[in-house]
């Protein structure tokens, strides 16, 4: 069944290394996400998110116009970065979530470690869900390379990038489900 995706309850943030000591973390906007989620089954689960790259934004605008730049995103070629799920299997009490990270038009198989936080009845007669999903990727295979070498050694800017996504859902109630499949 299709959720509906609650932006004002969701987020994907990264994190990259600055001058090798500290952390510098930006959130991109969602500009559409589809999820097929079964709470009796979620291996059965499917997900297709696709975020707006020109909406980075980590707090400096210097900062955020280099990364919309061709050195980083290139954003005016490349306006979306989309993922989406090919396979999910459970690991413990968590689950792995396989699929295809595609940023500047070049496409990676990724897995995230992700967590069902719960699913819950709302006021409505449907129910919410919110889940969290960590991955690390090496960002140089998307094509996003540019660095500057320090004189101490090192890198400028990590060449690991942190991914954190926290998601919340909304499963439609059955009138509303009727309604919008009217």
């Amino acid at each position: 069944m299709s959720w509906q995706f609650d932006p004002a309850h969701s987020s994907v943030t990264i994190s990259a290394k600055h001058m090798m000591v500290t952390t510098v973390r930006g959130k991109l906007d969602i500009k559409q996400l589809d999820v097929a989620f079964d709470p009796e089954n979620p291996q059965g689960s499917s997900v297709t998110a696709v975020l707006d790259a020109s909406s980075i934004e980590t707090g400096q605008t210097q900062r955020d116009t280099h990364l919309r730049s061709p050195d980083f995103l290139d954003t005016e070629t490349f306006p979306e970065i989309t993922f989406r799920s090919t396979r999910i299997e459970p690991a413990g009490s968590a689950w792995k979530l396989y699929g295809d990270l595609t940023i500047r038009d070049v496409t990676h198989p990724v897995t995230l470690d992700a967590e069902i936080s719960g699913v819950v009845a709302d006021m409505r007669g449907g129910r919410r869900a919110a889940f969290d999903a960590r991955t690390r990727i090496a960002r140089e295979i998307w094509g996003l390379t540019w660095n500057v070498a320090l004189e101490s050694g090192g890198w400028l800017v990590g060449k690991e990038l942190g991914v954190e996504i926290d998601l919340a859902l909304v499963e439609p109630a059955a009138e509303q489900s009727a309604q919008i499949a009217a």
